[in-house]
């Protein structure tokens, strides 16, 4: 990104996908006068460039108007590329993104799980793809309005080799202040590992219950339930190298055994709205990376079995 800090001009930045993630943190760089356009498939670029792009939040609705983009018009490289996509989405994505990929781009993943990382790094060479990890709350309603659920806006970056981390300082720069908070990460792999952690057992959690912790937790067996599903991620992340810090390891654990909680997972609330899952990037993976490494994970292979299963129903 030397080229933005060599002319002056502000960051040219792709978001690419309008989904929760992606489309709340695109929508508040849009709103904060930033340099950013919408890479979008050509259904979605007509609804934003017809409709806007709606935000719903603490009861207000909130309609942005974006540059909106599409793979065919892409003229120029972006100094940063946010991913903002489902994990199963990144795939049919690379080829549209190809031709904003220059030199100087960083390239800024916030995808669940860890797969993605290699499938960038041979596509585009790792020296581009940094770490990344978001943090918020949202839903992409079936209109297509992002529901933000908590005002939580968070985004972590950091290099993943040994280098200085002035990329990293540079998607900071041009990502902060617009009403995202963004950090750079000394040890995004661990933070990464951390979050997989995280959204596994939540998401194995209330997916094989079908219900918010809350409910699991006030039922005999709930809470050793979510405890052995936290111990059976963490050892994983831990055979792995990148072991969860301690602090991490009971937040987590208190945000999964707490009494009365709405805590919920992406994976359930799409179980519940009929949508297909992201379990074979959170749950599968890394429950075939524990068995690599020779770790036990029944309760993680029981809740993949059960998503499976429903995948293979949608099917029918």
């Amino acid at each position: 990104m030397s080229a933005i800090s060599d002319t002056g001009r502000p960051a040219r930045i792709l978001v690419v996908g309008a989904g929760a993630v992606g489309g709340l943190f695109g929508a508040r760089l849009t709103d904060a006068g930033r340099d950013v356009t919408f890479l979008l498939r050509p259904r979605r670029a007509e609804q934003v460039r017809r409709d806007g792009l709606h935000i719903i939040e603490g009861g207000e609705h909130h309609v942005v108007h974006p540059q909106v983009t599409t793979a065919d018009a892409i003229e120029d490289p972006a100094d940063v590329i946010l991913l903002g996509l489902r994990a199963t989405a990144l795939a049919p994505a690379l080829d549209d993104v190809a031709p904003a990929v220059g030199e100087d781009t960083a390239i800024v993943p916030v995808l669940n799980g860890m797969a993605h990382l290699d499938v960038l790094d041979a596509r585009f060479d790792r020296k581009r793809v940094l770490g990344g990890v978001a943090l918020t709350v949202t839903s992409l309603d079936e209109d297509g309005n992002v529901a933000v659920l908590a005002p939580t806006a968070q985004l972590t970056v950091g290099e993943r080799t040994d280098s200085p981390p002035d990329r990293a300082k540079a998607v900071q720069t041009a990502l902060g202040g617009a009403g995202i908070d963004v950090r750079v990460s000394d040890d995004i792999v661990g933070e990464m590992w951390a979050k997989w952690s995280f959204i596994a057992t939540v998401g194995a959690l209330t997916c094989l219950m079908r219900a918010p912790v809350g409910e699991i937790v006030a039922t005999p067996g709930g809470t050793d339930l979510a405890v052995g599903l936290l111990d059976e991620t963490a050892t994983v992340a831990a055979a792995a190298g990148h072991p969860v810090p301690h602090e991490a390891l009971a937040n987590t654990c208190g945000a999964v055994t707490k009494p009365g909680s709405t805590l919920a997972s992406s994976m359930y609330r799409d179980v519940v709205a009929g949508r297909r899952t992201e379990v074979e990037h959170v749950l599968a993976d890394l429950a075939d990376r524990g068995h690599a490494l020779g770790v036990a994970t029944p309760l993680l292979d029981l809740a993949t079995l059960h998503l499976r299963v429903r995948e293979r129903m949608l099917d029918h």
